[in-house]
């Protein structure tokens, strides 16, 4: 390490920056430019649902014109805002934003769990709920410590980005290893294997020590502890399945333990802010992007409206989200603080929100599966002989 810095912190004859600071100004551009490709595929995705909606492929230049010239007016718009703000501040109030909103992008349907838990919703809606909870666990954290890093002031950046993309890395080899390793290590042991009632405590063990090794090395604690949940499921099924018993268990406990801490950090960080822009900020988060995020994500699925629309509501913030905020608090970030408290009350308001909703939400999908279900069925049975 002590020679990747040193060989970053050279400045070549004739160049004004070191190499590092030139590496990070690539990774800027570079960064700028995938933004802007994620954002012409998100639009070329759903061009031929809003053509249809439209009326035809008639409509393709109004849909081109439209994008095209709502960019036209809002880089002037970006401009004008970086001459009166100045432009380093206007870029720390974006990646603040782009901050914020990788911090809240976890979703946590556990804290509720009358919705995964009952029946009497869909198993589809159900296992969609549990698996955008669990990845995006794992896929926010890069994205949260990469903001982070872009938000500190002073450091070197470059040299900080590189550090993070090997600690992941390296978090990701050891989670990997160990996951895979302590799954068919099971099918060895003696007695043919570890009773049951102990597999939820084996798989626990196996993370923490996944989490603790990479901390203790140069790896990702949280990204090993997540690969390697992975990798052992996959390396033994039935182990995963056990878990799910023992970590209700468990998890209800840490979290009573978790949102009483959380909440001695929300009363200590108060709020300095304004208060309406607060409310503007919680409603537009929980009632405009994940819907919006949700449709554009399912725009190639096919799946009931009520599907659609129990999941584009239900995306409670939890565990996930405090641990990204308090990172974040703990950070260097200039803005830290505000974050930090915007975040936990948006994840106040979501608690409160999908709590009294959960129970509401599987009885409405219920009924509308049922008469659904009841309209396809007369449908099938056609008209009744001899009715006029």
């Amino acid at each position: 390490m002590s020679r990747l810095r040193a060989r970053l912190a050279h400045k070549p004859p004739g160049y004004r920056l070191t190499i590092g600071r030139v590496l990070a100004i690539y990774g800027a551009i570079m960064v700028a430019l995938l933004l802007a490709a994620l954002d012409q595929t998100i639009v070329a995705t759903a061009l031929p649902s809003i053509v249809s909606d439209l009326g035809g492929l008639t409509s393709y230049s109004w849909v081109i014109t439209s994008y095209v010239l709502a960019m036209t007016v809002t880089v002037p718009l970006y401009g004008k805002l970086g001459d009166i703000y100045g432009r380093r501040r206007l870029y720390i109030v974006a990646i603040s934003i782009f901050l914020l909103g990788s911090v809240l992008s976890a979703t946590d349907p556990v804290v509720t769990s009358a919705v995964v838990t009952s029946q009497r919703v869909p198993a589809t809606v159900r296992h969609a709920l549990n698996l955008e909870s669990g990845l995006n666990d794992g896929l926010a954290l890069p994205f949260v410590l990469f903001f982070i890093i872009l938000a500190s002031p002073g450091g070197d950046a470059g040299q900080e980005g590189l550090e993070l993309v090997g600690e992941a890395a390296v978090g990701a080899v050891i989670g990997v290893v160990l996951g895979l390793a302590a799954g068919r290590l099971t099918q060895h042991l003696p007695g043919g294997g570890i009773v049951r009632r102990y597999e939820g405590i084996y798989a626990l063990g196996v993370g923490i020590f996944a989490f603790g090794l990479a901390d203790i090395t140069f790896g990702n604690g949280l990204i090993a502890a997540f690969v390697c949940g992975i990798a052992l499921g996959v390396a033994e099924h039935d182990i995963a399945d056990d878990f799910v018993l023992f970590s209700e268990n468990v998890s209800s406990i840490l979290q009573v333990l978790t949102f009483f801490v959380f909440g001695g950090l929300i009363v200590a960080a108060g709020y300095g802010g304004s208060v309406p822009l607060l409310i503007a900020f919680v409603a537009l988060t929980l009632l405009v992007a994940r819907p919006v995020a949700i449709a554009v994500s399912f725009l190639r699925v096919r799946m009931p409206r009520p599907h659609r629309a129990f999941i584009g509501w239900f995306g409670p913030k939890g565990v996930a989200s405090m641990l990204f905020a308090v990172l974040v608090l703990d950070s260097r970030v200039g803005e830290g603080e505000l974050v930090f408290q915007i975040a936990a009350y948006v994840i106040l308001a979501s608690i409160v929100a999908h709590g009294l909703t959960d129970t509401i939400g599987a009885r409405w999908i219920e009924k509308r599966m049922e008469g659904m279900a009841e309209a396809e069925g007369d449908a099938k049975a056609g008209p009744v002989p001899g009715a006029v």
